[in-house]
């Protein structure tokens, strides 16, 4: 049961539901998890996910994965893949317990004619043009023509939609509620509509679909479901939904429950826009590391933990808000601080010449694995005259304060390993720098000199020009400029942010990181969190950066 300190409102509800004297005393707690298939699940996701999974382990209930495929228009199983792909990376899991709503198409059927033979449904021929004329106001309430339709005219036209004898938009069933009511969804909302369009499941064995508010709840009282919890829009349905479970005859009765859907700031989340960002063009496909869809956060780097954690911190809310992209990247910076081990790469190298190192001279210096795990210990590094170093760390004409390397300038520590000291560098003939020549104090590897001189230099990461490995490295930033992207409508494309990736070739990396594997995870000192990119293959290494090491989020 949930502590009652940090249980949320969804918890406070199931509490008093399996309580004595709740309407679920004595029942397990049942909870489902209904994506529809036709898109990659994301971010916005993963919140409802983690909630229906975990509430229902917080009280030692069960979770179905249940596919919405009610709507056959753009489902397929390449996105049914997807999903069990997701969920299970992430750490969930529904047993034998996974289900398609087109599974109960036959029993949602027979409840229908059960709704025409109580006199609760009736089939309307309006057309969508008079359907909207006869909708009615706040003040007008709405009609139907047709809402007195005998029961036995009823059937018999409804058998016959099913049979495929009429064309589409000619005849719906609605159910008979109240055209008065000032909720429009309990103005005899349509139950079921005429579509002829191949199932990804069940073929043409259809043409008669039912709609999403009449299959729901049918569906969660056949499977046994105690508690439907589910987005904010559909608060408004909710009379609905249980008006379909009172005058159906199924075994139980859910209870939804609503909550809060999730926003985040310069992104988009809608499955209609995303695809239309892969289907243009605009990304490389729906795992592009740019994407908030699941896979493309997980190939860009993103770990179960760091995104559950992210679902913890967001919390359960019934009041929409919008979240800073900032936070997401702070639960993977905690989480890859923690177990990431430590590498050097140069992203923009500039080679390093150490003048009074002998040229024939190598060494292995020691280098810590992760400062934040002690147990991890350290690695040998091969250590010689030439290294690469990072462009930025050198600057011929300093700026103020500066405490890298320049002629003249401080002793700087390479990380690991000595003391140097810049003495100048060498240029083409367009005055680019080609080399930057150092002087190193042989007493001063891996500690302070052994004469105790106060270091004012920075320290730097480099890499063996002997050993060093190519590399491509690809920095990621917001895919969309403005915070808010859907403000712009349709024209939110307009928007992208024509920097969010950047590919830097020609990186040089230490020889260790020549046996990395795709989704293996790194801190590059300095620079950042990376991991290995599906798109790496044997002598062509590619590597992500997941996250930047500075923090953004304000706290």
């Amino acid at each position: 049961m949930a502590d009652n300190d940090s249980r949320n409102f969804i918890e406070a509800f199931v509490e008093e539901d399996i309580a004595p004297g709740g309407r679920f005393e004595g029942m397990q707690v049942h909870t489902r998890f209904p994506p529809e298939p036709n898109g990659y699940l994301h971010i916005g996701h993963c919140k409802a996910l983690c909630i229906d999974f975990g509430t229902a382990a917080r009280f030692g209930g069960i979770c179905n994965l249940r596919m919405d495929d009610t709507n056959p228009a753009k489902e397929d199983t390449e996105y049914v893949d997807a999903i069990k792909d997701d969920i299970h990376w992430l750490g969930f899991d529904w047993d034998d317990r996974f289900f398609y709503g087109s599974d109960y198409f036959e029993k949602t059927y027979e409840l229908a004619v059960g709704l025409i033979k109580k006199g609760l449904a009736y089939v309307c021929e309006l057309t969508p043009e008079q359907f909207k004329e006869y909708r009615g106001d706040t003040a007008t309430p709405a009609r139907s023509p047709w809402r007195d339709r005998p029961v036995e005219e009823s059937l018999d036209l409804f058998e016959r939609m099913k049979n495929g004898e009429f064309p589409e938009g000619k005849y719906t069933l609605r159910a008979k509620i109240d055209l008065t009511s000032g909720n429009f969804n309990m103005r005899d909302p349509v139950l079921y509509r005429i579509r002829y369009i191949e199932h990804h499941r069940q073929g043409t064995k259809w043409c008669i679909f039912p709609m999403y508010d009449f299959a729901h709840p049918i569906q969660d009282a056949l499977e046994g479901i105690t508690h439907s919890l589910c987005s904010l829009e559909y608060e408004d349905h909710r009379p609905l939904y249980d008006w379909v479970i009172n005058h159906v005859d199924v075994p139980s009765k859910p209870r939804q429950i609503e909550f809060a859907r999730l926003g985040i700031t310069n992104t988009v989340l809608s499955k209609r826009k995303l695809r239309r960002l892969v289907e243009e063009g605009y990304v490389s496909g729906w795992d592009d590391p740019r994407m908030p869809t699941l896979c493309g956060l997980r190939r860009r780097g993103y770990t179960p933990a760091s995104i559950r954690a992210f679902t913890d911190k967001i919390g359960v809310a019934k009041v929409p808000s919008t979240v800073d992209y900032s936070l997401l990247e702070a639960c993977l910076r905690d989480d890859l601080n923690a177990h990431a081990p430590r590498r050097m790469a140069v992203l923009r190298p500039v080679k390093l010449i150490i003048d009074n190192y002998p040229a024939e001279k190598s060494e292995t210096v020691e280098v810590e694995n992760n400062p934040s795990d002690p147990a991890a210990g350290t690695r040998p590094v091969r250590f010689s005259r030439e290294l690469w170093v990072e462009a930025e760390d050198f600057m011929e004409v300093p700026a103020p304060k500066y405490k890298r390397l320049t002629p003249g300038g401080p002793e700087c520590r390479l990380k690991g390993a000595y003391l140097v000291t810049c003495t100048g560098c060498d240029k083409d003939e367009h005055g680019n720098v080609t080399a930057i020549h150092c002087t190193y104090d042989p007493a001063s590897c891996g500690g302070d000199p052994a004469d105790g001189r106060k270091v004012r230099g920075a320290t730097l990461h480099w890499v063996d020009a002997a050993t060093a490995v190519d590399m491509e490295a690809r920095l990621y930033s917001n895919l969309f400029l403005d915070p808010d992207p859907d403000a712009f409508g349709d024209a939110y494309v307009e928007h992208i942010n024509p920097e969010s990736l950047q590919t830097v070739t020609g990186c040089k990396a230490e020889a260790a990181l020549a046996e990395a594997k795709p989704q293996d995870d790194f801190q590059f000192l300095r620079l950042g969190y990376f991991t290995v990119d599906k798109d790496s293959a044997p002598g062509r290494l590619v590597f992500n950066r997941s996250v930047a090491l500075k923090d953004g989020f304000k706290k």
